[in-house]
């Protein structure tokens, strides 16, 4: 989506409460904050529906409050992550934010693509929540630093170091024989 429409969309909604414009932004965004979604919770479906709409309807109650310091997208993505983290404090304490990974952003579907998937899907569970959703948004949502550190309301450094960490844990487990 352009950043023009995007805009008109937006301004739509916050000053004429047009749903329709809104219905757009859902259209436009669902795929991608699906997949988001779907990455953090393990591949459960049904909270990942749950934690999607929960995030547009924050979004759509708040849209007033948008201010455009950062794209739609990347405010999207961080009430996403805050459904996510909120969600995951309210669980019972043996239920950890490392639970599953799925590989539904990867597409190389060849008999050593599906391996590599699943290699790569057991290391991600490894991770601690904070490295697989920025090793997430960086390598399956092609997000940039910047945009990252917006989402996740941290420093820039402390993304790119969460990045190297999670990158070196990952291959360290790769490499390693079973």
């Amino acid at each position: 989506m352009k950043k023009i429409d995007e805009l008109r969309l937006i301004a739509q909604c916050a000053l004429a409460d047009n749903r329709q414009a809104f219905g757009l932004l859902v259209e436009a965004y669902q795929p991608q904050l699906r997949r988001f979604l779907m990455n953090l919770t393990g591949g459960n479906e049904a909270l990942t529906d749950d934690l999607a709409q929960e995030t547009f309807l924050k979004a759509y109650v708040n849209v007033r409050n948008f201010k455009g310091m950062s794209s739609f997208c990347t405010w999207l993505y961080r009430i996403a992550y805050n459904e996510f983290y909120s969600h995951k404090r309210s669980e019972h304490p043996t239920q950890g934010m490392d639970e599953g990974f799925s590989d539904e952003g990867l597409t190389d579907r060849s008999a050593e693509g599906i391996e590599a998937s699943m290699t790569i899907k057991e290391a991600l569970k490894t991770l601690g929540s904070q490295e697989r959703a920025i090793i997430t948004l960086f390598y399956i949502e092609d997000q940039p630093v910047k945009k990252i550190a917006a989402i996740m309301d941290m420093p820039e450094n402390t993304v790119k170091s969460h990045l190297r960490r999670g990158k070196e844990n990952l291959k360290k487990l790769i490499k390693s024989p079973y």
